[in-house]
């Protein structure tokens, strides 16, 4: 079946973190995903899921305990990189906060004290904890999902241990009724580098998954989607031919070109430059080679002996779980062009890679003081106000408070600009933002130049009521900027003068949801005020409701 490349005007997200259910923005693998489905639905299974970081995982298994609660199924999520360094200490330490995690995201009161033993030890206690307890008290399968199990890698001890636990859990199933409640999902970013006896490890068990990267038609099918016509690849290609398929990098570079004014050729030509789209990817790297020498003089053998290159297989299994490299049996090759390019450029030296970072620091320091304007009307631009939207749309989540979004939009801009001309519509637009900036004086706030004749309006803390007033005030105070259409030989304008349509969308923040969510509502209210006749406000009423519902 044909990938469907329809984006229904959907607004451009930012990509970042794992892609919502509800986006059109998230690329099926059909075929691997409906397998995986077929694999949750047996009793006692296990499920390993493979793949460097930002590859998708984290969105794959979003829709795999999505699919498993609309089967009624009891879910259940393990990240191992919320886990404090503390929690390793120990494998009884580990253990109950394992149990206590799981216990309390199935809204069971976590009760280690009346089940743990430390005369039988501690997985022993775990294993009762698990069977008496938890799988006691649900009356249906438990899919239980392990994140970033790789995390555990770091601890040997406490892995082996618990993995080994894990293995016994899945012998049990073939025992015993009640474990073939509990279906396991483990995904990690590299190779499993502790070494197991072959019968204590979960990872020769299961249904083994290897996440992979985007291929051409998947790319040219996301590519539609961001509303770009790639159907005779040849752009698809150029971008693949340096990124590879990465699924991150892919967006990314669809997310800029998309918003900005630069082509595919140019946005290329600076890709691996610190000015370029992936600045901040290749820095964070780079900050994480200078804290770990080992790995970053393995990168430098890569580079300098390609194929050839000897290095110790737990440093190429980190190397791989950072994305950087690929491995295929004894064969070691850069994960794309992309690194070759911006690492072949590098010192890999302890001193400076010091040097290196700071003056990175400071040319993005730089850079990001002049990009986060539009320097037209002197507001927020769309990628600044998408990065903040999201860090501000978290805090607020934290303490449960409102927001709002007012999306705005001058009407009939485009024919006033063309036949006014460029200057005159330039003008428009600064003076539009300026009374938006002007009326909007709370420093909290945040205004952006959205698109072309589009703007954002962010207020946290804000309930609909009011910034449906707010957004009506706008309304008032552009038309009495009084800038004349002076297009009265053609009719259907609402106003004589310039004048918007506002979209307002009002909320509860919640961690579980994206604030695309309330992008998408505001979106759909702007529309719904242009379709009523332009020159007018309308509120997404239902969005509340829509949010309770998941």
């Amino acid at each position: 079946m044909p990938l469907s490349t329809s984006s229904k005007a959907m607004p451009v997200e930012f990509p970042s973190g794992p892609v919502p259910l509800d986006s059109n923005f998230y690329i099926e693998r059909p075929s691997m995903e409906q397998l995986i489905y077929q694999e949750i639905s047996k009793p006692g299974s296990v499920t390993r899921i493979k793949a460097p970081k930002q590859m998708g995982k984290s969105s794959l298994l979003l829709r795999l305990l999505n699919q498993a609660e609309q089967l009624n199924y009891r879910t259940a999520y393990i990240d191992f990189l919320q886990a404090e360094n503390e929690v390793f200490s120990c494998l009884d330490k580990f253990l109950r906060w394992f149990c206590a995690n799981v216990s309390r995201q199935l809204q069971l009161a976590p009760m280690m004290d009346e089940y743990w033993d430390e005369d039988i030890g501690s997985k022993i206690s775990c294993t009762v904890y698990f069977q008496a307890y938890i799988l006691e008290r649900i009356n249906t399968p438990l899919v239980l999902a392990l994140n970033e199990v790789n995390r555990m890698f770091e601890h040997p001890k406490i892995a082996e241990e618990f993995l080994s636990l894990l293995r016994s859990w899945y012998e049990e199933a073939k025992q015993q009724e009640i474990w073939q409640k509990l279906r396991l999902i483990l995904v990690h970013s590299t190779e499993v580098y502790i070494n197991f006896s072959i019968n204590q490890s979960p990872f020769n068990v299961g249904l083994p998954i290897k996440l992979p990267e985007f291929n051409l038609e998947q790319v040219i099918c996301l590519a539609g989607r961001y509303g770009l016509d790639w159907t005779d690849g040849n752009d698809a290609k150029k971008l693949m031919a340096m990124v590879g398929g990465h699924p991150y990098l892919i967006k990314l570079a669809l997310y800029h070109l998309v918003n900005s004014h630069q082509n595919l050729d140019t946005l290329l030509e600076e890709a691996p430059n610190i000015n370029g789209i992936y600045r901040d990817h290749l820095r964070a790297n780079l900050v994480l080679l200078q804290k770990y020498p080992e790995l970053a003089m393995a990168l430098k053998q890569v580079i300098a002996f390609e194929e050839k290159a000897q290095i110790d297989a737990i440093v190429a299994y980190k190397l791989e779980s950072m994305g950087l490299v690929k491995l295929e049996g004894n064969r070691i090759t850069l994960a794309c062009n992309l690194y070759l390019k911006f690492f072949s450029n590098q010192k890999f030296e302890p001193n400076d890679l010091e040097k290196q970072i700071e003056q990175l620091q400071k040319q993005i320091k730089n850079l990001q003081q002049v990009s986060h304007k539009d320097q037209l009307t002197q507001v927020a631009n769309r990628s600044y106000f998408e990065i903040n939207l999201q860090q501000a749309w978290k805090n607020l989540a934290e303490q449960m408070k409102p927001v709002s979004l007012i999306l705005c939009e001058i009407d009939f801009f485009k024919v006033y600009n063309d036949r006014q001309g460029q200057a005159a519509g330039d003008n428009c637009l600064r003076q539009v933002a300026w009374v938006i900036r002007n009326y909007i004086s709370s420093k909290d706030s945040l205004i952006a130049r959205y698109n072309w004749s589009e703007f954002a309006i962010f207020l946290p803390g804000i309930e609909d009521k009011d910034a449906f007033k707010i957004a009506e005030k706008l309304r008032i105070k552009v038309k009495q900027l009084a800038i004349p259409y002076n297009l009265s030989q053609m009719g259907g304008f609402p106003s004589s003068v310039i004048s918007l349509s506002l979209g307002v969308a009002s909320t509860i923040a919640h961690l579980e949801k994206s604030p695309g969510i309330l992008v998408r509502a505001a979106n759909e209210a702007l529309y719904e005020a242009k379709r009523n006749g332009c020159d007018r406000t309308e509120v997404f009423s239902t969005l509340n409701s829509d949010i309770a519902n998941g």
